[in-house]
């Protein structure tokens, strides 16, 4: 798969970086043959937020057939994109290519025409700017990433990474996007459903974080009921105390990462294994097949089933 990045000036470093971080990784890692490019409008060096010039960077041409065409960010001031860049997105959209903004990068996508009557996600410092010049868009500031498949929007800047991950996730398995966040150190999954006001990812397993300790304690019981008051007790904590510091901590309620952890790990056996998909249930902490396609038709718009035959088709 080859996906195309786009660079301007004034992009910071950190915008730049984090989607060839992330795809690399998989190329790297041996988990598929990604390659990442980098474009400019006029195939010119860019010099970045930081004082760097960097060249070596390809022209429009080189995203004419990639798969994903990805605008990690966008200048500050929210300017219109101008009109090559825009027929481009245009273009490969048209032909199949899924066309990614991360953080201000929502706006080219917009001027592009792309974000039309769907929902979409930029940084929320941005919103009033991009409400006001695109109002027929529908922007969720309780989300860190919207995936329609063929178009992609996400948060402020951090969120990039969690956006990234989630795009290795959707192209080719949980165990892959599990793998690529270990070897890069960072949080497996934050939901696209979390505030993207959320001042801390999930925690790193420390000796010193009661929390984290927690985290990784659930982590290998998610077969077992696991209750606020189980987790407190087994924190020693009053369920009150235990939620507010878990909230702090992850960012969200214990029952919802709960949830989340258990999904990721029925999506892993889905797979990985043949198991039934009551004995994944049962194993996922779901009790029953049916609960288990109740909650995955919900987050993921599928059903176990129809998940697993896309993955076997994939191998």
């Amino acid at each position: 798969m080859k996906i195309a990045i786009f660079a301007f000036d004034g992009i910071t470093m950190f915008h730049l970086s984090v989607p060839q971080m992330v795809f690399d990784e998989v190329a790297r890692l041996g988990l598929a043959d990604w390659q990442t490019v980098v474009f400019s409008s006029e195939g010119a060096p860019v010099r970045t937020a930081e004082g760097y010039d960097i060249s070596g960077i390809g022209d429009p041409r080189v995203a004419a057939d990639a798969d994903i065409v990805l605008i990690p960010s966008w200048y500050e001031d929210g300017r219109p994109a101008e009109d090559r860049l825009r027929q481009l997105l245009t273009s490969v959209h048209d032909r199949g290519a899924t066309v990614a903004g991360l953080c201000l990068g929502s706006f080219p996508i917009a001027d592009a025409g792309l974000l039309t009557g769907r929902r979409a996600v930029t940084h929320w410092r941005a919103f009033d700017l991009l409400v006001d010049r695109h109002p027929d868009l529908h922007l969720d500031e309780k989300v860190l990433y919207i995936d329609d498949g063929d178009v992609f929007t996400s948060a402020g800047t951090a969120s990039g990474l969690d956006a990234c991950i989630h795009l290795v996730r959707a192209r080719i398995g949980a165990a892959a996007a599990n793998q690529v966040a270990r070897s890069l150190v960072i949080a497996p999954h934050r939901d696209g459903g979390q505030a993207q006001y959320i001042q801390h990812p999930l925690p790193a397993s420390t000796g010193h974080d009661p929390i984290a300790k927690i985290l990784a304690w659930a982590l290998n019981r998610l077969d077992e009921p696991l209750s606020v008051d189980r987790l407190a007790r087994q924190a020693h904590m009053s369920s009150r105390s235990f939620v507010r510091r878990f909230k702090t901590s992850t960012g969200t309620t214990p029952a919802s990462w709960i949830r989340s952890r258990r999904l990721d790990e029925a999506r892993r056996l889905l797979e990985t294994t043949d198991r039934p998909i009551d004995r994944i249930a049962a194993d996922c902490g779901f009790g029953s097949a049916t609960t288990l396609r109740q909650n995955f038709a919900e987050a993921f718009g599928t059903t176990p089933s129809d998940y697993r035959r896309r993955f076997d088709a994939l191998a």
